[in-house]
């Protein structure tokens, strides 16, 4: 299946209607730089309505309110690309409004959204205020969620890929010849000119498995890819070779200073990426707030990939 593409403005508008039927919901948190930053996806095929990463409890109105206003009576499924609060969070109680949904979750993440209080436990020990704020996550029914690894309803195909590397519990769904990538490729936020794209390595990183996943899911034979992070792209290739030398580099990059001892270590890590690396090239173009944002998680990503080498070397 192959869906109308229509010319996408990145606003601060709720839906953005980016293809036919496919619509974007910006989920917008009272955080400083947390604008255009998690999205979430309502796709209406035929008489069946998809849901992909509804986002944290606090936005839920939000996405409500986007699925009023696209006369949504019913959802079939929720896809969750991954268990991370700021995309599944807010899933439980999305639940209690459309208790009929079947939620579609990594096997390794199941376990977590039917009792998520290790899950929440651990969302404010590596988030802090930024996990109290997206709001605590609600339990999942057993009966609501499960894994599979392919849907089929009527003409509509969603084909299930694991993707492991940003985390064990990541999932990418194709559909037609988009694919909602979560964070595979890494977080993108959309600019007039040019691609800024930077990595998501977080804790706990494993270098193998995360190329492994780029490569399967760079596979996919796509014109289009739709980011958890932030809105979508057609330029597919381009996405693509960016991530796998954005993976090289950065990996490059920390193994020197890690070898070295550098000194305030993310911080000359993260100055010479902002000089050396073609996915980050447009940081210092974006607003204040959200450089702000992007570098908090990049010594984020960057503390994954020298944990990353810790470990090997202490293997």
């Amino acid at each position: 299946m192959v869906y109308q593409i229509f010319t996408c403005h990145f606003s601060e508008n709720c839906i953005n209607k980016s293809m036919e039927n496919v619509h974007l919901v910006t989920l917008n948190q009272p955080l400083k730089g947390f604008r255009n930053f998690i999205s979430s996806w309502i796709l209406t095929l035929h008489d069946l309505t998809i849901v992909i990463d509804p986002g944290p409890r606090y936005s839920i109105p939000i996405l409500m309110d986007a699925l009023k206003k696209q006369g949504v009576k019913r959802i079939d499924y929720i896809l969750l690309t991954h268990i991370h609060i700021d995309h599944a969070g807010g899933a439980g109680l999305l639940l209690e409004y459309y208790p009929d949904a079947q939620i579609i979750c990594h096997p390794k993440g199941i376990s977590h959204m039917i009792d998520p209080a290790k899950l929440w436990q651990g969302s404010r020990e590596v988030l802090g205020n930024i996990a109290e704020v997206y709001g605590k996550i609600s339990p999942i029914p057993e009966k609501n969620i499960c894994y599979r690894g392919s849907i089929e309803v009527g003409e509509t195909v969603v084909n299930v890929l694991q993707t492991p590397g940003h985390a064990s519990h990541h999932l990418c769904y194709q559909i037609g010849d988009i694919l909602f990538a979560g964070e595979v490729a890494g977080v993108n936020y959309p600019i007039e000119d040019g691609l800024y794209l930077r990595i998501a390595t977080p804790p706990v990183f494993d270098y193998d498995m995360y190329l492994n996943s780029l490569k399967k899911a760079a596979a996919a034979d796509v014109s289009h890819i739709c980011f958890a992070h932030y809105g979508h792209s057609r330029d597919v290739k381009n996405v693509f070779d960016t991530a796998f030398d954005q993976l090289e580099n950065w990996m490059a990059t920390v193994e020197k200073h890690y070898r070295a001892g550098t000194e305030h270590f993310e911080k000359i890590v993260f100055e010479e990426l902002l000089r050396n690396d073609r996915g980050v090239a447009h940081y210092h173009t974006l607003p204040e707030d959200i450089q702000e944002r992007e570098k908090y998680f990049s010594f984020n990503s960057i503390r994954g990939m020298q944990e990353y080498l810790i470990k090997c070397n202490d293997a």
